[in-house]
């Protein structure tokens, strides 16, 4: 009897393992199934934009008639009355969680620097009057991916480096040409709020500025600007003054989900995010285009932004051209 006891315990459990193998291999091979699908979805176009937007939504493709046309009219429309267009689920669902992944993949080599400038992105001017704003710091903290940083391989890149994206954002703006910024730390940027951190307030130092949300925080980051605040002659410094001193009157707060592609005039457009609550990092791509060709900025303002990682890329070069 003991003998068919064991005979029976072995017996289930080799039935036991069988089914566990029989499942482990469906949940493999879905898994591997639905990632080659992934994969495929994302190839499937030459121009990523094509594969990462959702062209349902966001016809993107044919600007030129039909329904690409007149979305591409009333962004126009937004743009021009209010100097910044937003759009919710930019980003197809698969898409966006493979984008964030790759972030987050990517956040053991970001800095996390304390930025400290005034508004105009420039040193403390303390030659300027007292009420000046160039004589005023900000600061924030936030771990900071650079181009240079991240690789032509990600999906991010090449979403960056889409003429079909670029183009619709020139089209949006009324531009005649616009070129992805030349600067090898300023093009594309994965900006990391942690929670009880912001982004302080400034321009940009190029005109045209493009946001993608990858991941919201749980709470706060709210995107806020004061909508067209100076011009290349002149600023509206009542309304910049009021706002510095906690008026918000006049700017703009919109919360933004993940997937969420934001067109600005950052460079005309006083801006920051306000503070981050909960446990979730609020990670953004900012993506930089100018219309000048090779814009590249100078060092000053790439040691400031992106510390000393930068600061010594920097001097070594200098260091060699000095020796050569």
């Amino acid at each position: 009897m003991r003998y068919l006891y064991y005979v029976f315990l072995l017996y289930n459990f080799c039935h036991i393992i069988w089914i566990l193998s029989i499942w482990f291999l469906i949940h493999i091979s879905r898994k591997l199934l639905y990632e080659v699908k992934m994969g495929n979805s994302f190839t499937k176009h030459g121009d990523m934009a094509l594969n990462l937007v959702d062209l349902a939504k966001y016809p993107i493709e044919n600007l030129e008639d039909g329904e690409g046309a007149e979305f591409l009219k009333s962004c126009q429309q937004q743009m021009d009355e209010n100097g910044w267009c937003n759009f919710s689920d930019f980003i197809k669902p698969n898409a966006l969680e493979a984008l964030r992944k790759e972030a987050m993949a990517l956040q053991p080599i970001a800095e996390t620097l304390t930025i400290k400038r005034n508004i105009y992105n420039g040193k403390v001017d303390t030659s300027a009057p007292k009420d000046d704003p160039r004589r005023r710091e900000y600061m924030h903290v936030a771990s900071q991916l650079a181009d240079d940083q991240i690789s032509e391989s990600t999906l991010i890149k090449q979403l960056y480096k889409s003429e079909k994206l670029k183009d619709f954002i020139r089209r949006v703006q009324r531009k005649s040409v616009l070129y992805r910024v030349a600067d090898e730390f300023q093009a594309l940027n994965i900006v990391s709020l942690h929670p009880g951190s912001w982004h302080a307030w400034h321009y940009d130092t190029t005109e045209c500025t493009v946001t993608l949300l990858l991941q919201a925080a749980d709470k706060g980051g709210e995107f806020t600007f004061l909508p067209n605040s100076r011009t290349d002659d002149t600023e509206d410094r009542d309304t910049v003054d009021q706002f510095l001193a906690g008026d918000m009157s006049k700017a703009k707060t919109f919360s933004r989900g993940a997937g969420a592609f934001t067109l600005f005039r950052g460079g005309y457009s006083l801006h920051g995010v306000t503070q981050v609550e909960g446990k979730r990092l609020r990670i953004t791509s900012i993506m930089t285009y100018s219309e000048e060709p090779e814009t590249i900025l100078s060092d000053e303002v790439n040691v400031r932004i992106y510390g000393k990682r930068v600061e010594k890329i920097l001097a070594s070069r200098k260091l060699v051209t000095t020796n050569a």
